[in-house]
């Protein structure tokens, strides 16, 4: 899904991810993720509800871009 609010990059040659969140068309990086914990929090700490049942419910909301969902390196 392209179009979802949150974005999830592909997996840099370092390991992690870069997370993104998209409001109105704009991106800001919430941080770079090693694991599903670490999105997790980052969805906390910008007051997304539930981010835990987002994350490992594999909601539509989120995009993960090259790769496979919930891998990091």
């Amino acid at each position: 899904m392209e179009h979802a609010p949150i974005l999830v990059q592909r997996i840099s040659p370092t390991g992690g991810r870069r997370v993104l969140i998209r409001i109105r068309g704009v991106d800001t990086v919430l941080g770079v993720a090693f694991s599903d914990a670490d999105l997790i929090e980052f969805l906390r700490r910008i007051e997304i509800p539930d981010p835990d049942e987002l994350v490992l419910g594999d909601s539509e909301v989120i995009a993960w871009q090259g790769g496979q969902p919930h891998r990091y390196e």
